[in-house]
């Protein structure tokens, strides 16, 4: 049969292949047949995604290199000089330092249900520092006075407008919620305000602000809260880009003369310094702009993160952020050559529940 064929379509079509490579992973799935399938554990669910192919195994292998950056123990950069002068070896797990974890996330996120996600992070201790966006810091208290809602993407804005509706997405704000926060944030800037000019060494930065902020909530159900508790620090070098920008411009009035002063340099120093110091350093960013750039660039001080685990939906053809690949991040020494890094391109709100319940919440699992 194969003679009669015509022989450029035959040498074209039944091309024979070259030997598959030792080592070669096969393409499988999660068959529900089986009854270990019936009531799936999601740390599972996740291991037997890496083989289904596309986002599901970039998913499985986020899970891989959260789960190594955690679990990483090491020597502090002096231990590893003195260990190499000594002729032993820099890292042999036998140290008492942790990977340095960065975490980032856009306002949308703490505006959605994923705030849940992110507090118990930042309750349990999972993270070093954090860098999110100004909406990342209101929406978080604003959540504690009054609720976010589920509304439609397709709901009209002007009709929104006359109900004092702000609408997120998916999401409805009642901007009653605005006007609560600024009753509340604003007895705490004059204090504020008060301790700056009475103490001349006082110096205010966004993320002492952010932590006065989250003493003051005194909330449990606010990330701003578990991180004043922890004394883990949050960077936000927009701070003003927001509501909370708006109650800082009404608070020059109130208080004029006087001003509050709010120092950025001390926090980018602060940031710098504590990647320099990381014996090892992680990313684990969700969403871009500034807060995948802010934490890759306090990364190159240390000539590039060891992990890097990316969750958006950018795409690199515009040359955005968002979109760039950890790779390009390579190209500036904001990631290690050898780290390993991967990026999801998917809804956060949809993967990142699946990746913490894969990785940080099996510590709880096992307590």
């Amino acid at each position: 049969m194969s003679d009669k064929l015509p022989p450029l379509a035959s040498g074209a079509v039944l091309k024979p292949s070259d030997p598959v490579p030792t080592g070669a992973v096969p393409v499988g799935g999660i068959d529900f047949n089986q009854p270990e399938n019936k009531n799936i554990r999601v740390s599972s669910l996740v291991q037997s995604m890496k083989t289904m192919g596309f986002q599901a195994t970039s998913v499985g292998v986020a899970c891989d290199i959260i789960n190594e950056m955690r679990s990483w123990r090491g020597h502090t950069k002096q231990e590893q000089a003195e260990r190499e002068e000594n002729g032993l070896p820099a890292e042999d797990g036998t140290g008492e330092e942790k990977c340095t974890i960065f975490l980032g996330y856009t306002s949308n996120l703490i505006s959605s249900g994923l705030r849940s996600t992110l507090k118990y992070l930042v309750q349990h201790k999972h993270v070093s520092a954090i860098v999110t966006t100004a909406g990342g810091i209101e929406e978080d208290l604003i959540k504690c006075l009054a609720k976010t809602y589920i509304g439609d993407f397709s709901l009209p804005g002007a009709g929104l407008r006359e109900q004092g509706m702000n609408r997120i997405g998916n999401l409805l704000v009642p901007n009653d919620n605005y006007c609560l926060f600024e009753e509340w944030i604003v007895p705490i800037l004059d204090k504020m305000l008060e301790e700056q000019e009475a103490d001349p060494e006082l110096l205010w930065s966004p993320s002492k602000v952010i932590a006065r902020l989250g003493k003051e909530i005194n909330d449990e159900d606010s990330v701003l809260y578990w991180a004043y508790k922890n004394e883990i620090p949050i960077f936000c070098p927009a701070l003003t880009d927001g509501s909370i920008g708006d109650m800082l411009f009404f608070h020059t009035f109130r208080a004029s003369p006087l001003q509050l002063k709010i120092d950025i340099v001390s926090d980018i120093r602060r940031i710098n310094s504590m990647s320099m110091a990381a014996a090892k350093a992680g990313m684990i960013i969700l969403g871009g702009g500034l807060v995948k750039h802010h934490i890759a660039n306090a990364c190159l001080m240390r000539n590039g993160a060891d992990f890097a685990v990316y969750i958006n939906t950018g795409q690199e053809f515009d040359g955005s952020d968002a979109g760039a690949r950890p790779d390009e991040a390579v190209s500036w020494g904001k990631i290690k050559a050898e780290a390993k890094s991967v990026k999801v391109y998917a809804d956060a709100t949809i993967v990142f529940p699946l990746v913490v319940a894969a990785t940080f919440a099996l510590d709880e699992e096992s307590a």
